[in-house]
């Protein structure tokens, strides 16, 4: 994990994260000042950014909006104050509403980007600074500490080239925490094709399968928030088996980029959500499905039961029956 310390300091105001990568300090501040990549990391699992402004000059501003998995909403806006390419830049930061203007009640603050290199690669220190000790400890209270840690973890994805990252590597299971789970599976093929494999009941029914031995009897795809989905499967010729499906409702659809799911096995009460994303580069398509569990007993007792297996012969059967159509 990148981040090696997130020191709070009441007694001068900051907050200072400090983290480190094993790549140039170069790379490093590319993927702090570039839009396309600084969100695929600014904002943890499950609240991914999406900046749609960045003026990168002293002066200018970037807007950004991290979306929950339910649709919640947070935007944010970035002034420029100074910028010392490719060592260091500092900007005002505010919560802000729908205009840009800054919500009342929420804290703005100074936060300065300072990049070094290392023996190992680069560090980058980022240290906010608050106008009370209030305003600290009502940014920590929201989980700012937690939840930049999380967001930091995913830019090892982000300074690698995404088939060094994942390629021949399969289905991984990340454990976030006690109730999400971060799966990741790179396949060859471009986000498009990838999407409407996950929404086609045609395509659908060609892959996601799991294991050798059933077959899907039914395919009931929604691909807009508040349609119902359902999917079943059964044991084929000898194979041993109960049939079996999962249910839900959707919540949120961004093609082809993110769609947020409710799931629970037919007649079970146990309910997961599934947040799904895909990510291209140079003609291949990182899939990762953040799955948050009621309780870590579920989450342990699913993860059992062989899913990830399961799911690593559906991307395999993807790649070679869908992607190569």
């Amino acid at each position: 994990m990148p981040v090696t310390d997130i020191i709070t300091d009441p007694e001068k105001l900051t907050m200072t994260v400090i983290a480190d990568f094993a790549a140039p300090v170069e790379r490093l501040w590319g993927a702090f000042t570039e839009p396309r990549q600084l969100e695929r990391f600014w904002g943890p699992p499950g609240w991914p950014a999406t900046f749609t402004a960045f003026d990168f000059e002293p002066g200018g501003k970037a807007e950004y909006a991290m979306r929950g998995p339910r649709g919640e909403k947070s935007a944010g806006a970035w002034e420029f104050l100074s910028i010392d390419a490719p060592r260091a830049f500092e900007v005002l930061d505010a919560f802000v509403d729908d205009d840009g203007k800054p919500l009342d009640g929420f804290p703005a603050m100074r936060m300065t980007f300072t990049f070094e290199p290392t023996t190992e690669g680069s560090r980058m220190v980022n240290t906010s600074y608050f106008d009370s000790a209030e305003a600290l400890e009502q940014i920590v209270a929201m989980g700012a500490v937690e939840g930049t840690r999380m967001a930091m973890a995913q830019l090892d994805a982000v300074l690698q080239d995404l088939r060094d990252y994942a390629q021949g590597k399969g289905t991984r299971v990340e454990l976030l925490d006690d109730t999400h789970v971060r799966i990741t599976r790179l396949v060859e093929g471009p986000r498009e094709l990838v999407w409407r494999a996950h929404m086609e009941p045609d395509l659908i029914r060609l892959w996601m399968l799991g294991p050798d031995g059933w077959e899907m009897t039914e395919c009931v795809v929604g691909t807009a928030p508040g349609d119902t989905y359902r999917n079943s499967w059964a044991p084929v010729g000898d194979t041993e088996g109960e049939p079996f499906g999962f249910e839900g409702e959707v919540l949120l659809v961004d093609a082809p980029r993110r769609a947020v799911t409710t799931e629970r096995m037919q007649g079970m009460p146990v309910e997961t959500l599934n947040d799904l994303n895909l990510y291209e580069e140079d003609g291949a398509t990182l899939v990762t499905v953040l799955i948050e569990y009621p309780d870590k007993e579920t989450r342990d007792m699913i993860l059992a039961t062989g899913m990830a297996d399961g799911m690593e012969a559906s991307f395999a059967r993807l790649e070679a029956q869908v992607l190569t159509v």
